[in-house]
């Protein structure tokens, strides 16, 4: 691979509150401090993947609005030279979330669909987005690529098909939704998706398998069953599901499956979860672009997603591949002490593709 990544969708600016605790209703809290970072998958991982791998050529997808906070995504994009936004258009305003997060690192979103309701198939020149991977969401948050398409189940679905048509792996993400239209619009989009990145709640929401019981707990037992039932959805390439305890994938060609648990982080590491899930999926699609195997692709995803933790938003505390593998691979790894060794084994070899295309 060698023609980049474009990453599609969601163009927001997050307004990250940091409230001493979430108040009653009626009742008054005090934020402690606050900030704004680029949100939303296209922004996010943009910005992530261009930290983490400068030599990977970067395109955007997306709609912002003419006004202060598209002006702000588009000049944040401007820093990194790899980074290509003549597919930006501009219209309408400016998707925005403001995200409360309380100290012990819960979230709480409030989101403002903007001009991100607007993107549709006709964004999707693959004559001109000339690139190895599309990755694109969050499904169930793009309006217009949710709703229906003559042709498809849904307007997604049109873009995906059109994509590997033209060559592209596609990936795609979906938001943590509470709601019943996870079969409908995330089902359907599946037959078209190289790889799918989510997380246990939505992996639960389009398989009816619980990963969680009442109290919030992990059910270890039934990660390999749900992550098969995705696979058998239609995915061509990988599906990997991540959670704070262990990611948790199946490579579709061999049928193997993989558990890896996440790093043990010393107390007070973790700053802020904003942008975890994308930092994650950044780490294992850049796996994918170097060739790596899922399991590799899954240990460095980890890593990433770890690092960052330890800002506020998720490409604050980023750094590039290598020192984050390095950073990373001091911790320790729960009931697997020989994956700590895998994370740091892996940055000599990531430093030498640095560069390097598969």
């Amino acid at each position: 691979m060698n023609k980049g990544i474009a990453f599609a969708g969601n163009l927001i600016v997050d307004n990250l509150k940091f409230a001493e605790k979430w108040p009653v209703v009626t009742g008054l809290t005090t934020i402690s401090r606050q900030s704004k970072a680029l949100g939303g998958l296209a922004s996010t991982c943009t910005v992530c993947t261009a930290i983490l791998d400068p030599d990977v050529p970067v395109k955007v997808v997306g709609i912002v609005g003419e006004d202060e906070l598209g002006d702000l995504i588009l000049s944040e994009f401007s820093g990194y030279p790899q980074v290509d936004t003549q597919f930006v258009t501009r219209r309408g305003e400016t998707s925005y979330t403001d995200v409360i997060t309380e100290p012990d690192g819960r979230r709480t979103f409030f989101q403002f669909r903007g001009a991100n309701a607007l993107l549709g198939p006709e964004a999707f020149d693959f004559a001109k987005i000339d690139a190895d991977i599309l990755h694109i969401g969050y499904v169930l948050l793009l309006d217009t690529l949710d709703g229906p398409d003559p042709d498809y189940p849904t307007a997604l679905c049109r873009v995906l098909a059109d994509a590997r048509k033209a060559g592209i792996l596609t990936s795609v993400d979906v938001v943590s939704e509470d709601g019943d239209r996870f079969q409908k619009i995330v089902t359907p989009a599946l037959a078209y998706t190289d790889i799918l990145t989510i997380n246990d709640f939505e992996a639960s929401a389009v398989t009816g398998i619980p990963l969680r019981d009442e109290a919030g707990n992990l059910l270890a037992e039934n990660l390999e069953s749900c992550v098969r039932t995705l696979a058998a959805m239609g995915v061509h390439k990988w599906v990997c599901v991540h959670m704070p305890e262990v990611a948790a994938g199946i490579d579709i060609e061999t049928e193997a499956y993989t558990e890896r648990k996440t790093l043990k982080l010393p107390e007070g590491f973790i700053c802020s979860s904003v942008g975890a899930g994308d930092a994650f999926a950044c780490g294992l699609l850049l796996g994918a672009y170097h060739g790596l195997s899922l399991t590799e692709a899954i240990d460095q995803a980890n890593a990433v997603a770890a690092q960052s933790l330890a800002g506020d938003s998720a490409a604050a505390a980023l750094k590039t591949l290598p020192e984050v593998l390095a950073a990373m691979g001091r911790f320790e790894i729960p009931a697997c002490a020989g994956m700590t060794e895998g994370i740091a084994g892996m940055t000599e070899g990531i430093a030498g593709m640095t560069g390097v295309v598969s």
